[in-house]
């Protein structure tokens, strides 16, 4: 199945789907609103380039990047992506949602779904996830979707500059949860 073509996850109240050429907007406006460092170089300065953006995923069937919509109107207030694995049954989701729209619980319904969907349908193993010590809010949807904490690496990385250009490297945190984990506390063995 080409995930770009027919992919569709449906929530109570989300759809997560592939992006779309009229989504341009919306993500001009979700990336552009972006406080975590770690997205900073994703800030697009135009909506042109966004759509520019949208068609090369597209050309990228092997990366799993999903719009997340709202199913009431569709606008889109997040995205969750995945690059290619390298191990083929481990991988490291993404998410990102728009500041106007945390702390309603989109985050866990779309993140949880798309964690049945990389568990069950991509076959996945093993999920692991990298956070910024200081991203509190992701940190806690890490706890709430049964990840555990495995690693903290201090300076890490640097994705922004102290005024006077230093880098500013930040502390990372590592979170994983393994298919067996995610199904014991699920109680099932997901809907694909």
């Amino acid at each position: 199945m080409d995930h770009c073509e027919t992919q569709k996850i449906e929530t109570e109240r989300l759809i997560l789907r592939p992006f779309q050429a009229d989504d341009a907007e919306d993500v001009f406006a979700l990336l552009s609103a972006q406080t975590v460092h770690c997205f900073q170089d994703m800030k697009p300065a135009e909506a042109d380039d966004v759509r520019k953006e949208i068609g090369r995923l597209h050309e990228r069937p092997e990366e799993n990047y999903f719009a997340v919509c709202l199913k009431e109107s569709g606008k889109v207030i997040g995205e969750l992506f995945t690059g290619a694995e390298e191990d083929g049954d481990t991988a490291s989701p993404c998410w990102m949602l728009h500041p106007d729209y945390q702390g309603k619980g989109y985050a866990f319904e779309a993140v949880h779904a798309y964690f049945d969907y990389l568990f069950y349908e991509k076959k996945m193993r093993r999920l692991y996830a990298y956070t910024e010590e200081d991203n509190k809010p992701s940190r806690k949807l890490c706890e709430r979707l049964g990840m555990r904490q495995e690693g903290m690496f201090l300076e890490f990385i640097s994705f922004v500059n102290d005024p006077d250009g230093t880098p500013l490297y930040e502390n990372t945190v590592q979170y994983a949860i393994l298919k067996k984990e995610w199904e014991r506390q699920s109680g099932s063995e997901g809907k694909y």
